[in-house]
């Protein structure tokens, strides 16, 4: 009941306030306007931005390496192979030089 009849008063006097302070009230609200419109805005902008990186996030994700990683160790275990087989031409040309 407290309630009620504080919220009825507090009514009231709001009401009588607009009444008597009409015109600093419409100034109040043409400043408080385009300072919501800029709030506003310049939270649309960074959520849009936020959510724009998360779609660069997902495609990324979607589209992987075009490489497959299976791919890529068939070919580290080639280049290590061919590497040997360099290193064993390399000693016996040098052991056929030895000989000369």
């Amino acid at each position: 009941m407290k309630t009620l009849i504080g919220g009825a008063a507090a009514a009231v006097l709001g009401i009588i306030g607009l009444a008597v302070w009409w015109k600093p009230f419409l100034q109040l609200l043409a400043g408080a306007i385009p300072f919501a419109l800029l709030s506003g805005g310049a939270l649309a902008i960074y959520l849009g931005f936020d959510e724009m990186k998360d779609t660069w996030r997902s495609k990324e994700e979607e589209f992987g390496s075009p490489v497959n990683k299976d791919e890529v160790n068939e070919y580290k275990q080639e280049v290590e192979k061919l590497k040997k087989e360099v290193e064993e031409l390399k000693a016996e040309k040098e052991e056929k030089k030895s000989k000369k």
